[in-house]
């Protein structure tokens, strides 16, 4: 199964707030078999306790410690929100719902984040025309 495909990126998305973009993001993990339903709960549940905005308009919703029962492998889900969704007073135009197996979470966040601190990637990210355009920028850059 693969971390990152077609079905698990939404481009120009348009959200209320940032408990909306967590829901879709962990929707889309659920519909791609990584994860049970509980763990969206759980994404929100993690929100609550501390933001999951990273900076440079990137917010990773992950679920809280005790999800893992609810993770069946590992995946991400990609929402590129054009005019932005508030995170605790930072705006987040990229939304990457994550559940990762084991320790890959640290890697598959460091990828991330490492990607996404380059300017021009971000650029590219933001203004891709399709998801597979915006799958290859995340293949390139990340290894997956």
């Amino acid at each position: 199964m693969n971390i990152l495909n077609r079905e698990k990126v939404k481009l120009n998305v348009k959200v209320n707030d940032k408990f909306e973009a967590i829901r879709m993001a962990g929707q889309l993990l659920v519909e791609a078999g990584h994860v049970e339903p509980t763990y969206v709960d759980k994404m929100l549940e993690r929100e609550q306790l501390s933001s999951t905005y990273l900076g440079a308009g990137l917010a990773m919703p992950h679920g809280t410690n005790d999800s893992k029962p609810f993770i069946k492998s590992t995946g991400m889900s990609i929402l590129v929100i054009p005019d932005g969704v508030d995170f605790g007073g930072e705006t987040a135009n990229l939304v990457i719902g994550l559940a990762a197996v084991g320790d890959e979470h640290m890697e598959v966040l460091s990828s991330v984040a490492v990607l996404v601190s380059e300017e021009e990637d971000m650029a590219r990210i933001l203004q891709a025309q399709t998801e597979e355009e915006l799958i290859a920028i995340f293949e390139e850059g990340m290894d997956l």
